[in-house]
């Protein structure tokens, strides 16, 4: 491999080429780096490309008192040279990159002998090591960029999203949402999160009926409750008139139930979601609720475990092109309020929010001293948005009977 490189450097146009990559000079043998000096030196001053010849003829004259035996070695390697043509530039990265782990791991190697028979008393010697050649190390890395053209980014700016919200007032303001993004949502207790999600996908024009395939994954309340919701918002019938309206109900429900799957997940953690997402490539998944997915082991506080866990979740959205809805409480500073923001999150304030590409938190309004009605109005904050850039409140009706979100 040293033979090609030094054939190589004396290539103008390669030595040029050559100036941009990193690797030092002990990758090479001792006589190598005496021959790569000399043609380095040779070329900077020629301004071309030169012949092994050249180069060897150069090289007698700036060491003329060689012996007769290390001008025979000399010979040798230039004989060798000679025989080699020059290589292109990836192909030359390759080979530096492999000379470069071979003699890093040689040096590495041979400290951890010298440890294993006592012979160092520190981590000086490694820790000197990394850091005197850690800015040459070239891991072998092929890179394929995303790069578009200008007609690609206007179609992509330009098309619609593939899942629109059923919800009118929402989707004046967000236009849908696409696989690959998360999608966080947060209430207070009692505003209704498991029936915004049952209304979303299962309500009339929903997730479900566009075609999505959806993962529901449980960790509050038992399954068998957040299926009556999907029930109850696909078939528009409160609980107590299901059973009379059984035919209509059935049927709505059967349209859509074969791209609807549930599983309780209290047991499990934001590992297993992403070997569930591998396996059955759902478009939308539902995490209700996504903080209790949340391992807390390696965090010593709670903020960087609920970072960590939506970390993880957005890189499962983006790795299996699915919409992640991260369902989430919202701290007692939300209580009472319509107007709500980011800082409200349970556990996160700041964390947690920044990776979502969409943040929907859901308000109702204060409740009077002397009110006797349930009030159905609710407040859809769009408190972040990085897919429209809308941001401010959009209003709703909520029945809670139906569990369906209309505007």
């Amino acid at each position: 491999m040293e033979e090609k490189l030094l054939r190589s450097l004396m290539d103008y146009a390669f030595q040029e080429e050559y100036n941009t990559f990193k690797c030092p000079d002990v990758v090479f043998s001792k006589e190598g780096q005496k021959i790569k000096k000399a043609i380095e030196d040779a070329v900077t001053f020629y301004k071309r490309s030169l012949t092994p010849s050249e180069v060897e003829a150069i090289y007698y004259v700036n060491n003329p008192t060689l012996t007769t035996s290390q001008k025979a070695a000399v010979s040798d390697s230039f004989h060798k040279i000679a025989a080699e043509a020059v290589i292109g530039k990836d192909v030359a990265q390759d080979l530096l990159s492999k000379m470069f782990q071979q003699y890093i791991g040689e040096e590495i190697a041979n400290l951890g002998f010298d440890y294993i028979n006592g012979n160092q008393n520190s981590l000086d010697s490694l820790s000197g090591l990394l850091e005197k050649y850690e800015s040459n190390f070239i891991p072998k890395i092929t890179v394929t960029w995303d790069n578009l053209s200008f007609d690609e980014i206007i179609e992509q700016t330009l098309s619609k999203p593939k899942w629109q919200f059923n919800i009118s007032s929402l989707q004046k303001r967000v236009t849908g949402v696409d696989g690959g993004q998360l999608i966080e949502v947060g209430a207070r207790s009692n505003v209704g999160k498991t029936s915004f999600h049952a209304s979303l996908v299962a309500g009339p024009n929903g997730f479900a009926e566009q075609g999505a395939k959806v993962l529901v994954l449980c960790n509050e309340e038992p399954v068998k409750r957040v299926l009556l919701r999907y029930v109850l918002a696909s078939g528009g019938f409160a609980e107590a008139d299901i059973m009379n309206n059984y035919v209509q109900a059935t049927a709505k429900y059967n349209k859509i139930k074969d791209n609807i799957f549930f599983k309780d997940v209290t047991e499990y953690r934001m590992d297993w979601v992403d070997s569930i997402c591998r396996s059955y490539n759902p478009d939308i998944v539902v995490l209700d609720m996504g903080d209790k997915l949340a391992n807390m082991a390696g965090h010593s506080r709670v903020d960087e475990a609920l970072k960590a866990n939506a970390i993880f979740a957005r890189r499962i959205a983006k790795r299996h092109d699915c919409a992640m809805f991260y369902m989430s409480q919202l701290s007692a500073e939300a209580e009472g309020k319509i107007v709500l923001n980011q800082s409200m999150m349970e556990g996160s304030k700041t964390g947690k929010a920044a990776e979502a590409d969409l943040m929907l938190l859901l308000a109702k309004n204060p409740q009077l001293s002397d009110q006797a009605e349930e009030d159905n109005q609710r407040h859809i904050n769009i408190s972040k948005n990085k897919l429209t850039g809308w941001h401010g409140i959009v209003h709703c009706e909520f029945d809670y009977k139906t569990s369906r979100y209309t505007a």
